[in-house]
This record gives C-alpha cells, structure tokens and sequence, in this order.
C-alpha cells in the first residue's frame, strides 16, 4: 500500500466533504435573511442522510461488480452472501493496490453527498424540511447511485479502461470528476423540482436579493478550496495528473469570474460580488468533467466561455418562467453541459482539433443528455409523487412569514434590543 496516495485520497474526501457545509454559506446568503436556516439545513440534511445510506447501500449498488452483492452495504449489514468480502475484508488492502478499498469508499460518498446538496438551491424559500429529505434519499438511490455507477465503476488495466460502467467504458465518453453524475445530473433534477414546486410568491427579475453577501464569497471561496479535493482527488493519486487537474482547477474559475463579469458590466454595467462568486462556481462546475484531459490553456478559454454562457443562461427562468431560486440549472447544468462537451472538441489526443474526428464529441454528448433526460424525468416523478402525498411546498403564509421559523422553529438572526441586552 502507498501511505503517500493513501493520505492524499483521505485528504481529498474531507476537503470534498467541505464543499457541502461551504455549499450551505454558499445558498444560505443568496436566500432572503428570514429562509437562510431553512436554506442551510437542506445541505445540512442532504449531509446526515446520504452520509448514512452510502454505508447501508450506496457504495454496493455504486460500485457492485454485477453479482449477488448489489445491495449490500459495506459491512453487510442488508443479508448474508457468502462472496461478499464485509467490513473486515474491505480493512484488508489487496496486494498491489495504492489505497484501501474504504479510503476509496469515504471519498465517493462525499460526491454522493454534494450532488444531492446542489439540487437544494432550486427549491429555497418554499421547500419542507421533511420533504426534502424523502426527496433526497429516494432520488439518491433510484438516479444518482445509478448515474455514478455509469460513470465512476470501472476497471484500469495498464491504462485503459476495461470493465465497467457504460458511460466510461461501453461508449467511452470523458468525465474525470463528475460533469454528467454531479452537475448534469443535479442541474436536471433541480429544474424538474423547481417545476413541481413552482413559482414562489412574487417572483419576478430583481426581486429577490442575496441578503448576506459575505456569506455567499465566503461559501464561494470555501467551494473553490474543497473543489481541488475534488477534482485533483479524482485521480486517486498524488501524480501529474493529478497536478493538471489541480492547475485547471485554478485556471477555470479563474477565467470563470473573468467572463462572467464582463458580461455582466457590458448588460448591467457594473461587475458585482455575487457575480464574481457565480463565475468562480461555473468555472469550476465546467472543468470538473474536463480537468485532467486538456491543458491550462484550454481550461482557461473553457472558463471564459462557461462564465460568459451561464452569466447569460440564468435569465433563462424569467424567459420560460420555471423559478430555479439560485440557479442551479444556469450554472450546473448548463455549467456541466458545457464542460462534458468542450472535451470533445479539444481533449489531449482524443478531440476534435486532435483528431479531425467528431467521434469523441459524439461520445460526449450521448452521455451528457441520457444523463439529463434520465435524471430530469425521475425526478420530476419522484417530486411529484411527493407533493400529491405528503407535500413538498410549505403554505403561502408560511412562506411570506418566513419559513425558518415554520418548519425550524429558529431564526438566523436574532437582534435584541439595547434594553434587553441590560
């Protein structure tokens, strides 16, 4: 076992398993001051549930090698099989490996974990608690466990892909860290919810405005720090590959908040903080799928361009009027679309300039829209089983009081008078 990847994949998972409390500053300054715990809870809920489930069955219907252990959790905890290896077989590190199989097992259910969060952004200011939480772990199980096991289980051997799930082995399509499981995926489930949902009271352009926007650059920087885990971590391994994702990581976003400001000064005429925020998000939303196969250059005009799309992509929802409150769909999934498919025209040896072949970028964009249209259509059913069942949208009046103190009983911010500080 190398004691050097085997610290670098642990590090990784916590620095991705961040990216869910930095998601929670993130959402919570953008939503009204009297929605920021409700908003904050959704991530911190998404966290509790999914962190649970993965043990009990996430991981071994991710990553089940097709026999009769698909549903078993990782110490058997769901039957007895007697190929199973359980718990203290997964203690025990196979001859050759660089990592324990639970280092690898800990660092994907974090991405478990921030894929559900993301879809949280769409439905603030209007979403039960309880709800949400059906939500989440029906939806976990029935899309993103499937979704993740297309793209993530697979088998190297000298190099090459030769086993696995069908997005990254039987089509062969790009995605190092997740623009179709993560972003593609959460961007479609959330406008499916936001659908279901509906529009919250008063919408409209310009309504509502972040109320806190310390907490969304904090959440925003935060985000960008538990993003080299990530992306970097997705390589399993402290090497160069993992050193160009990590460069890209920095190059994207960076050229992320670039584009995004510039249209933004060019349309409103000023360049704002949430807007330096949002592009540094997108930035990293669209190398995520592309970080370890093109070079810091490409990452750059990657970032311009994603920044520049998704500053424009976000009015989308007052042109067809579905209300995604935090532009999920603007930033992630239009975001991830962008980044799956800019691999197919410049991937190192693979793309478009490289080759003369369309072949790739065909690969592609198979991936990215099964992935949506997959995701988009059960989770517009789950949501909807949802709300004609036990509810998914709090009453109106809930929601013009405030819906922190309805569903939570709490405020975010609690100001007393001088008086009563004596």
């Amino acid at each position: 076992m190398d004691q050097g990847n085997t610290a670098f994949l642990l590090i990784s998972s916590a620095l991705v398993l961040l990216m869910t409390p930095a998601l929670a500053f993130f959402y919570g300054g953008l939503v009204k001051a009297k929605s920021v715990i409700s908003m904050m809870m959704l991530s911190f809920g998404s966290l509790a549930l999914i962190g649970v489930i993965w043990v009990l069955y996430g991981y071994a219907i991710t990553f089940s090698n097709g026999g009769t252990d698909t549903f078993y959790g990782i110490d058997g905890v769901f039957g007895i099989d007697t190929n199973f290896i359980g718990l203290e077989g997964l203690l025990v590190t196979p001859e050759g490996a660089m990592f324990p199989p639970l280092a690898f097992a800990a660092f994907q259910a974090t991405f478990a974990i921030i894929t559900v969060a993301l879809i949280s952004g769409a439905i603030a200011d209007r979403a039960k608690f309880g709800a949400w939480l059906v939500f989440a772990g029906v939806w976990a199980t029935l899309v993103y466990f499937p979704v993740a096991s297309w793209v993530f289980n697979f088998t190297v051997t000298d190099g090459k892909i030769t086993d696995g799930g069908w997005i990254a082995y039987n089509l062969g399509a790009i995605d190092f860290a997740g623009g179709t499981a993560v972003h593609i995926n959460a961007g479609a489930a959330g406008l499916a919810l936001a659908l279901v949902l509906g529009k919250r009271i008063g919408f409209a352009k310009g309504v509502d405005k972040p109320h806190n926007v310390p907490l969304v650059l904090l959440g925003a920087g935060l985000l960008w720090f538990g993003w080299f885990g990530f992306n970097a971590g997705s390589e399993l391994a402290a090497d160069g590959i993992a050193s160009l994702a990590f460069i890209n990581t920095i190059a994207a976003p960076a050229a992320g908040i670039l584009g995004w400001l510039i249209v933004e000064r060019i349309k409103e005429g000023k360049a704002t903080s949430v807007g330096a925020a949002s592009g540094a998000v997108t930035g990293l939303v669209a190398i995520t799928p592309a970080c370890a196969s093109i070079t810091p250059m490409w990452a750059i005009v990657l970032g311009l361009l994603a920044g520049a799309i998704c500053a424009l992509a976000i009015e989308l929802k007052f042109k067809f009027g579905f209300d995604d409150s935090l532009d999920v769909v603007g930033i992630h999934l239009i975001g991830g679309l962008i980044g799956t498919l800019f691999i197919g025209f410049v991937a190192t040896d693979v793309g478009l300039l490289a080759t003369g072949s369309w072949d790739q970028l065909g690969k592609q964009a198979i991936a990215a829209f099964t992935v949506m249209i997959f995701s988009f259509v059960l989770s517009y059913i789950i949501g909807m089983v949802i709300e004609k069942t036990m509810g998914f949208r709090v009453k109106n009046t809930d929601e013009l009081a405030g819906i922190d103190n309805s569903v939570h009983g709490e405020e975010g911010y609690s100001l007393e008078t001088v008086g009563a500080m004596r």
